[in-house]
């Protein structure tokens, strides 16, 4: 069975990947807007964990409701996951796709699809929805990639990714400028992966 992995060449699309891998046929989408080219980005990464790769491009409507509602926040949060629960129905809407997963972690609080909302996507498309690191913390998480992938880490407005919020950012320096995402998106730190490592 074939499951639809949304992947941003970060290291929690990735991992997840690997771990549905010896149980389905694993295929990695990245969701666009085609305001840059984030599809790309990540098909050279999926290249890289030799995994099959395919660009969605989502309504630009969904971005204008992201970028309404960061201006309106001052802060992230609602926009991207608004984005994500978007993408998720985007990909289900597909008579193809049986199962979509994500790299969620047990922490994470963006981009997250909430229980209700999940339950309301499969019921309506006829899919199963999974979150392969559900259980995990950040701290297991990161044993899994020393372990299996090769990464680089950086601030996130210096990384190269394919995540949503790359392109709100863009949308957001188009219109406000720079110094704007600085005021509605914090400092952190995101991964771009790179390959996988070769284990003996």
């Amino acid at each position: 069975m074939r499951v639809s992995v949304l992947f941003s060449g970060g290291k929690d699309s990735s991992l997840a990947a690997l771990l549905l891998e010896p149980f389905f046929d694993v295929e990695l989408v990245t969701c666009t807007f085609g305001l840059v080219p984030t599809g790309e980005i990540a098909a050279k990464t999926a290249g890289e964990l030799n995994f099959p790769h395919r660009t969605l491009l989502l309504d630009r409507g969904i971005l204008e409701s992201a970028y309404e509602l960061i201006m309106k926040d001052g802060f992230p949060k609602n926009a991207i996951n608004h984005i994500h629960e978007k993408a998720v129905e985007a990909l289900a809407s597909d008579p193809e796709v049986p199962v979509i997963a994500d790299g969620t972690r047990r922490d994470d609080r963006v981009p997250v699809l909430d229980l209700p909302r999940a339950r309301s996507i499969e019921d309506r498309f006829g899919v199963q929805y999974t979150c392969p690191l559900r259980g995990y913390g950040r701290k297991a998480v990161d044993l899994l990639v020393k372990k299996h992938l090769i990464i680089e880490e950086g601030l996130s407005e210096y990384t190269v990714k394919a995540d949503y919020e790359t392109e709100l950012r863009e949308l957001i320096r188009q219109r406000a400028g720079e110094d704007k995402i600085r005021d509605l998106f914090p400092v952190h730190v995101q991964s771009h992966v790179l390959t996988r490592k070769k284990l003996h």
